[in-house]
């Protein structure tokens, strides 16, 4: 099997609609990390305090032939067609330790599918 991961980088309002339309599509599950940052626009301040909103970066492990259908789906329910909403974008993975349980549930949910 091969893998990427996906990483994209939603206001916290949006975080759960995009894991959900990326579950929809196919993604089994997704890593949530909390995160700030600057854009081409400089965050507002208030007496020397950011006002930026909050960011979560989501990150999805998928195995390669779902990647193009999640990645619609999470431009899609970002809105990532509209300035400022966020971005995503895809890395290859080189190897992956851990999945072994899922690797073997994955293969039986093929076979119990197809013969």
């Amino acid at each position: 099997m091969r893998f990427k991961v996906v990483l994209a980088s939603v206001k916290t309002a949006i975080t759960d609609t995009v894991v959900d339309a990326a579950k929809a599509s196919g993604a089994t599950g997704a890593t949530i990390i909390p995160a700030r940052g600057t854009g081409i626009r400089e965050a507002k301040t208030f007496f020397g305090l950011s006002l930026e909103a909050p960011t979560d970066i989501i990150m999805f492990l998928l195995e390669e032939h779902v990647v193009p259908t999640v990645l619609e789906a999470i431009s899609t329910a970002g809105e990532f067609d509209k300035p400022g909403t966020g971005i995503a974008f895809v890395l290859p993975v080189e190897s992956v330790v851990g999945l072994e349980s899922q690797v073997e549930r994955f293969k039986k949910e093929v076979k119990d599918q197809y013969f």
